[in-house]
């Protein structure tokens, strides 16, 4: 069993080295009290097509990121807390083994490579969601965004049913997700849960029922902004993020921490780390 000053500095060094591997594009991951517990490679669908990601999961965040040189750095680092996630079981469909990770910014579907592998992810990240708010510091949201449509999965726009073409575009409505035309997504609006103040592209049918929402809300009953989502986070966005055109990568297994013994192998079991202020100094449990 590891003492406690040698879990917390290999814990500590695991965690730096994930900082670097992001470069100077990347926002700081060491905090007080921070535990990475688990990391693996899954496949994560992208507006155009599926592609490789690495996702590290903390005791309060859950981290992924691009794949460069094979895992030895990383680009386009995206964080999100704990939460802010509901996970959602999906049936096998454009992936095998997927699942949906719903988030008030942004929805979308993940696979791993197995079904043991997609279950220990999600049987992980709600273990690690429960007793993180269980810790009584947050509060779970109410308001998530919709997955979008990929692009393949649609050649017409699904609101006036003409063909996308080379000058017919193809674009997302940030309310339904669906796959929609220029001139029937002309529509801006503010979606809070997503951005507090920017305007996004919302298909015609969203913005007339939201007008027509608005008008028979009582005056002054207007939606307040959640204070608690934190603005300086960089808000994903597909629309603007350009597919990195590699090969796809094969899946690597997942390695979980396990707490007991406060080493790292390729199990799909662990223990939870008790919270800092309730461990013992003597050792990890």
């Amino acid at each position: 069993m590891m003492d406690q000053l040698t879990f917390d500095r290999e814990n500590r060094e695991r965690i730096q080295a994930l900082e670097q591997s992001f470069g100077p594009s990347g926002r700081p991951l060491s905090q007080p009290g921070r535990i990475l517990l688990g990391e693996g490679r899954l496949i994560k669908q992208g507006r155009r097509k599926p592609q490789p990601k690495d996702f590290y999961l903390f005791n309060d965040v859950l981290v992924y990121g691009s794949i460069i040189l094979n895992g030895r750095w990383h680009k386009k680092q995206k964080i999100i807390r704990l939460e802010d996630i509901m996970l959602e079981d999906m049936e096998d469909g454009a992936m095998q083994n997927q699942w949906l990770i719903r988030t008030p910014r942004k929805s979308f579907f993940v696979a791993a490579s197995s079904y043991e592998e997609k279950r220990a992810w999600m049987d992980h990240i709600e273990d690690c969601r429960t007793s993180w708010m269980q810790s009584g510091s947050c509060q779970p949201r109410s308001k998530y965004a919709v997955s979008w449509i990929p692009d393949q999965a649609a050649y017409k726009c699904m609101r006036c049913l003409n063909k996308f073409t080379a000058t017919r575009r193809r674009h997302h409505c940030r309310k339904c997700g669906f796959l929609v035309c220029n001139s029937c997504s002309k529509q801006r609006e503010v979606i809070s849960h997503i951005h507090p103040t920017k305007q996004l592209r919302v298909c015609n049918l969203c913005h007339r029922r939201n007008k027509e929402e608005e008008m028979s809300r009582p005056r002054g009953d207007r939606a307040a902004k959640n204070s608690s989502e934190d603005d300086d986070l960089p808000v994903s966005s597909d629309e603007e993020e350009k597919e990195d055109g590699m090969a796809m990568q094969i899946y690597t297994p997942s390695k979980w921490l396990d707490s007991k013994m406060g080493t790292w192998g390729q199990t799909s079991t662990y223990a939870y780390p008790i919270p800092m202020h309730l461990r013992p100094h003597s050792n990890l449990m």
